[in-house]
């Protein structure tokens, strides 16, 4: 973990960017390594067009926000071994995971990238009054600032000083989303959704900050979602009642969306003739075209029941004269029970339509989707009475799940808030045995003094939503009888600790950037916490099963898949590395590894060369092992 911070001190966005250019275009760089940009928009001119002008969003901060998006975590994962242990746990793909969610997203692009489906935030509106304020732990000079974001040094004081004074300003809450949306776009599926609750405060900032993120062309809808059914008659100017849900796919692979149908859709469907196909609706056969823009679709038809002729005064036909006549002799054509309609109605039946579904709509009705009365009914029912303002309510994240997720996929909520989002995720599963599966992220935020939640003995928010997921789970699970996943498991991100006496200065060595004694991370946060942070960083998930091995005299490794982790330095050569080498060689089948990964302090150099080099020269079955030997620290 070291090397993260030696990664933070030499950040450059700007080479990154050109090495990337350079994989891809070498033929448009010089000999001494410099981008010629004529020779790239030459090349990129022959596939695609280069748009000279175009509008982009900028604000005070923006280059600070790339700077943080691209900084790695200085912050370690520690699983809660106690409550994951438990039996409704231990086997559980659900997460739940307490801290600041820029770290945790950072801990996660390894083992999510492209594997969420659904991401659901209810991020600060910054109103003035939901107590946002920018801040971060970051303490740049005004000098390293400018280096790292190549800005001067006036821009990087003024963003500096915003940061400084916890600033609630449009700049400051640009500049807290922009890194969190950035990589939260890495973790989406190509067929994946973010949807993002908001009100008019930040709404015109969010959409064209989510142009940039996710590119304008795959923004999806912005929905209005009635949040309440009254006004409030103290308000000054407008009552609002309405607030707003930005959809943004990660790529046209999802090019087609459609909602379940409901006893709502399917009650406009009738069947007055008794026509043998069922049910149906009637849909206008009047082109919303004219005459003169569609002349070939303008011509005279005959009421079968009346026999009148007619023809539109002004709009054209929707349809052809031949498939017209093919419509009437299939009976598809509804003129009213007594030929009253002045124009042919053309009938849809019921039985016909998309299997996949309706049309949604950017308009969602509080009788559907619910208030945030009925979102605070729930939560008090569950945790007690004004323990959490303004929560979401289930029944609105509900549909988000239905309209864009399958049955086995991941839904976040790196705001988790209440944890209406790991409510909606059960209570789906519930309707229909599915076995989608909730990552929930949350800051434990402080409840304040004197208030109900802390009354209650609720310090923070985390304790909260957790409290509500169980007594979630347990309502459901009596009401539906549903054999689903109730469980989930818990972690929280910790900061390393610096703390240390002056007679440990001569034993000093360094961790995560940090001057800790060879065995202070062991001591401080234990072998699990270093495993799930180097197993995520490795591409596991958070819910990965892994195996203890006994290496023989009592030393344990541990396996997760095909990486095998040694953390403890009681290692030895005759022992320990003669069984590992048998194990490799002889259980050819049961033991494939291709990666050990050595906890270094624990380690001797002479260890260490020993272990690299008989895992150069080993043979599982016929061929090589292949066994890479990484060193961290």
């Amino acid at each position: 973990m070291r090397e993260k911070i030696e990664k933070n001190e030499n950040l450059d966005i700007l080479s990154d960017k050109l090495e990337l250019l350079k994989s891809h275009f070498p033929q448009c760089f010089t000999r001494e390594g410099q981008l010629d940009f004529k020779k790239l928009e030459a090349e990129l001119s022959q596939e695609i067009d280069i748009v000279k002008e175009g509008f982009s969003l900028n604000w005070l901060g923006k280059s600070y926000a790339k700077v943080i998006a691209n900084l790695e975590t200085e912050t370690v994962i520690s699983p809660d071994e106690t409550h994951n242990s438990l039996d409704g746990n231990k086997d559980s793909q659900n997460v739940y995971i307490k801290g600041d969610n820029l770290d945790v997203l950072k801990h996660l692009v390894n083992a999510y990238t492209e594997k969420v489906k659904m991401i659901y935030i209810d991020p600060p509106y910054n109103t003035g009054s939901d107590n946002f304020a920018y801040q971060d732990n970051f303490n740049f000079t005004p000098n390293q600032l400018a280096n790292l974001a190549d800005v001067d040094i006036e821009e990087a004081v003024r963003i500096l000083e915003f940061t400084d004074r916890n600033s609630s300003s449009h700049s400051a809450w640009l500049t807290f989303m922009y890194p969190r949306l950035f990589i939260a776009r890495e973790l989406l599926s190509d067929d994946g959704l973010i949807f993002i609750s908001i009100d008019d405060n930040e709404v015109s900032q969010l959409k064209l900050l989510c142009d940039e993120v996710f590119g304008e062309e795959n923004f999806v809808a912005q929905i209005a979602w009635e949040k309440r059914f009254t006004r409030n008659n103290d308000a000054k100017l407008f009552s609002t009642v309405i607030d707003y849900v930005v959809i943004y796919r990660k790529s046209d692979a999802l090019f087609k969306l459609r909602e379940p149908r409901n006893e709502k859709n399917n009650s406009i469907y009738k069947n007055p003739d008794n026509d043998p196909r069922g049910s149906w609706t009637s849909v206008s056969f009047v082109s919303q075209r004219t005459k003169s823009e569609r002349p070939n679709l303008s011509y005279d038809i005959k009421n079968p029941i009346s026999g009148e002729t007619i023809t539109h005064p002004v709009n054209a036909w929707k349809y052809s004269e031949k498939v017209f006549k093919e419509l009437e002799s299939d009976n598809r054509l509804y003129w009213g029970a007594n030929g009253e309609n002045k124009y042919p109605r053309l009938k849809r039946f019921l039985s016909e339509l998309d299997e996949d579904g309706v049309v949604p709509i950017n308009l969602w009705n509080y009788k559907e989707t619910g208030t945030i009365d009925d979102g605070t009914k729930v939560v008090d029912r569950l945790i007690g009475k004004d323990v959490f303002e303004y929560p979401k309510p289930v029944s609105l994240i509900l549909r988000m799940i239905k309209l864009a997720v399958k049955q086995n996929d991941i839904i976040m909520d790196f705001f988790s808030g209440s944890a209406t989002t790991a409510h909606a995720v059960l209570q789906a599963n519930s309707e229909d045995n599915g076995n989608r599966k909730f990552l929930c992220v949350q800051l434990p935020e402080v409840t304040k003094e004197k208030s109900v939640a802390r009354n209650l003995g609720y310090k923070d928010i985390t304790q909260i939503g957790i409290e509500r997921i169980k007594k979630a789970s347990t309502e459901i699970k009596e009401e539906t009888k549903a054999e689903i996943d109730y469980g989930f498991k818990v972690f929280e991100t910790k900061a390393i600790s610096d703390e240390v006496s002056e007679n440990d200065l001569s034993k000093m060595l360094t961790f995560n950037g940090i001057l800790v004694s060879d065995n202070t991370i062991l001591n401080q946060f234990g072998k699990e916490t270093v495993l799930t942070t180097w197993m995520l960083e490795d591409g596991y998930p958070l819910t990965v099963n892994y195996e203890e091995i006994d290496l023989g005299i009592g030393y344990i490794a541990y396996r997760a898949e095909n990486t095998l982790y040694l953390l403890d330095g009681e290692f030895t050569i005759e022992e320990n590395l003669k069984s590992l080498i048998e194990k490799v060689e002889k259980e050819a089948k049961e033991f494939i590894i291709n990666k050990i990964v050595l906890f270094g302090y624990s380690f001797s150099t002479e260890i260490i060369a020993s272990l690299q080099d008989n895992m150069k020269h080993l043979r599982n079955g016929r061929s090589s092992a292949d066994i890479h030997v990484e060193v961290r620290y």
